[in-house]
């Protein structure tokens, strides 16, 4: 990977490349192309891929203004954002493992806190899985469980999977 990859918007060009890096990214999470096509279409403010001068993504992030203490089911499509979210969901940041160190995680999130400010959010959530919440701790990520929502996430994302929110 080249070393001058920096985080741009994503565009339907694109879909190919994440849905390739998600399969080695999140390989027991499966996702189609069709389900990042749909995010990228219901919020492309909040798609972005890691790219090099090429323009070959090395990484995405998908994120989109959502429910509290709710995560859309894994591999669906959404028909509509909801009317009065209450949090920017950060439904995916997956690198390319050529591409992972540098920084360029850091920079992709403090993108998506000013994206949260800019639309009025007060937080940021997520479901850290593949045992990543230390990871997600160092972006500010704190776990925030509720009982109903800690029985959803070990259905669908396995016993490790954690809700963690980031305020603004």
């Amino acid at each position: 990977m080249p070393d001058r990859l920096t985080w741009r918007p994503m565009t339907g060009a694109d879909l190919d490349a994440v849905a390739a890096i998600a399969l080695i990214a999140f390989p027991n999470h499966f996702e189609d192309r069709a389900c990042f096509e749909n995010r990228l279409a219901l919020h492309p403010e909040g798609c972005f891929v890691l790219a090099g001068q090429d323009g070959a993504p090395a990484g995405y992030c998908l994120a989109y203004p959502w429910i509290a203490d709710a995560v859309p089911a894994v591999n669906a499509r959404i028909e509509t954002l909801p009317d009065d979210p209450a949090v920017l969901y950060l439904h995916d940041l997956a690198l390319h493992p050529s591409a992972r160190g540098g920084g360029r995680s850091h920079a992709i999130v403090m993108r998506l806190v000013d994206l949260a400010r800019d639309l009025g959010l007060p937080a940021i959530a997520l479901v850290a899985v593949n045992a990543a919440e230390g990871f997600w701790r160092g972006h500010g990520f704190r776990p925030h469980d509720t009982p109903a929502l800690t029985q959803k996430l070990a259905a669908a994302y396995g016993a490790d999977a954690c809700y963690m929110v980031r305020p603004i």
